[in-house]
């Protein structure tokens, strides 16, 4: 009897800490939003649901994905290719009878642009081997706590059943992958998400009305002509534009709704009208949604910032977002993927800088996933079913991490420099003041020294009680002096990549959750 109630007042003190039922919202509480800023800074940006997460997944895939079967990787590009494959700069010659252009390698598959446009790509779309089950168990098995489809790329095309546009997964394919994988996604579970690329449709096409004889009946799918120099879309683009955005919101009902660049140049109007849309849709859903952005799309008061292939060097507050990949964002035969080992060294440091990590998955052309992408998302998710406890529901220490291993300022697209971590590199976690995780970013020697620890800067207000290595049951040993912690390493190691000791320290509040996110060790 004891037990029971001592573990019904930790979930009394727990609610505390975290918030009630985070899932829902209290409409009593919740204002109607209105089309202006002031209106929408009321809003919970960033629920606990989505602080908790830490690690989500989208699937960059579509007609675009089967254009570069049979073509050695790394010489396109792949997902721009419906604008690339028309520019008449790139139209240079093959060499020994291989393609150096999109444009080039467009000609010898399909045909000259001008004839066998994009929309022909689009027309041979065959998503014959597409398992929504399958994809959800998967990012399940991965640890993933939401997940969904690109589902409108640079392209215009839908993949879904859209009312709104013939140009879609249902009239090329038969399928609408937004209705399986929602309904799969969320039987699992996890949250269910999408993502909008086709504020850049305007420019992506651009060449198409230049160069490769665009007719007028297929202005649905390119635009209304235009110069490639303009950035300044018709009255046509927005209506459309919103169209689309209103009826997956209105169908599908995203819990998190997570776009591309561009939007930042179109109307403040439009940018307002989709967010008091959306939000009140939420209030109406009883459901705490989210919305993501790049560049200067939002302020950071209404929405969540992501920061595409990088993260600040810093912790940052609000919450914010990181979208990568593995490899190339689309489908490429022969791709090179990272490790599992960088993949969870990535989303480590991203979650002591109070951060999340959004995975893309770029499936087969016919919808699969390849093999070496589903064994990185099964070994991701066999690391964070061992150390997951120092990565969901955390928020940042005191200080996120000590180490000689930094990246450089920015944040944008930082992982093109190469960034090895080592076993001196440390990142911190915590759940309360009472418990906190030191994550060793690579398999430790004889000793651990978190000199961040040291008596002379006395970081802890309190005393440590106990250490111990998540996944495993041997004892730990320590000690505190002038060097700092000093944790003996384990004989045995349970995880092969990163690992996490949970600190528990004597005398704690347990709804004292967060710290000061700005501190940190240089």
């Amino acid at each position: 009897m004891k037990k029971i109630k001592f573990t019904l007042c930790l979930s009394v003190l727990f609610s505390l800490a975290y918030g009630q039922d985070s899932n829902t919202v209290d409409k009593s509480k919740s204002p109607k939003f209105e089309e202006n800023w002031e209106s929408l800074e009321k809003v919970n940006a960033s629920p606990d649901w989505f602080q908790d997460a830490k690690f989500g997944i989208y699937a960059h895939w579509g007609p675009v994905s089967s254009a570069f079967e049979g073509t050695e990787p790394d010489k396109f590009y792949s997902g721009w290719h419906g604008m690339k494959m028309y520019e008449d700069g790139k139209r240079v010659p093959t060499k020994n009878g291989n393609p150096t252009s999109n444009f080039e390698h467009h000609s010898k598959k399909y045909g000259n642009p001008k004839k066998y446009g994009y929309k022909h790509i689009i027309e041979q779309f065959d998503p014959s081997a597409f398992d929504a089950k399958q994809w959800a168990e998967l990012f399940v098995k991965s640890g993933a706590k939401f997940a969904g489809p690109v589902a409108m790329h640079h392209d215009n095309f839908a993949m879904w059943d859209s009312k709104t546009t013939r140009w879609n997964s249902m009239n090329y394919g038969g399928i609408d992958p937004s209705a399986e994988l929602k309904k799969e996604i969320e039987a699992k579970g996890l949250k269910f998400m999408a993502s909008f690329h086709h504020a850049f449709t305007w420019k992506y096409f651009a060449p198409a009305h230049k160069y490769g004889g665009v007719n007028a009946e297929d202005y649905d799918l390119y635009t209304n002509p235009h110069s490639l120099e303009s950035d300044t879309p018709d009255e046509q683009f927005y209506k459309d534009w919103w169209a689309k955005m209103k009826e997956y919101i209105d169908v599908y009902q995203p819990e998190l709704i997570w776009f591309d660049w561009w939007l930042e140049n179109m109307t403040e109007e439009s940018r307002l009208e989709f967010l008091a849309y959306y939000y009140n849709k939420g209030i109406e859903w009883n459901k705490e949604v989210v919305v993501s952005y790049k560049e200067t799309t939002f302020p950071e008061t209404v929405a969540v910032k992501d920061y595409e292939r990088g993260r600040p060097n810093q912790p940052k507050s609000p919450s914010w977002l990181t979208d990568t990949s593995p490899g190339a964002w689309f489908y490429r035969p022969n791709a090179k993927f990272k490790t599992p080992n960088e993949l969870v060294d990535i989303l480590v440091d991203i979650v002591s800088k109070n951060g999340l990590m959004l995975l893309n998955v770029p499936p087969n052309p016919d919808g699969s996933i390849p093999q070496e992408m589903q064994d990185l998302l099964i070994d991701m998710g066999a690391w964070l079913a061992i150390n997951g406890d120092a990565i969901y529901g955390t928020r940042p220490w005191t200080i996120f991490g000590e180490g000689p291993t930094r990246l450089p300022e920015g944040g944008h697209k930082v992982e093109k420099f190469k960034i090895e971590y080592k076993n001196t590199d440390i990142r911190f976690t915590k759940k309360s003041d009472k418990e906190f995780y030191i994550i060793v970013m690579d398999t430790p020697d004889t000793e651990i020294v978190v000199k961040s620890l040291s008596t002379d800067i006395g970081v802890l207000n309190s005393k440590i009680e106990s250490i111990s290595l998540l996944g495993s049951k041997e004892e730990i040993n320590w000690v505190k002096d002038e060097r700092g912690l000093v944790i003996q390493a384990p004989s045995k190691l349970p995880s092969d990549y990163a690992h996490a000791f949970k600190v528990l320290l004597e005398g704690y509040k347990e709804n004292n959750i967060g710290g000061n996110i700005d501190a940190h060790v240089d």
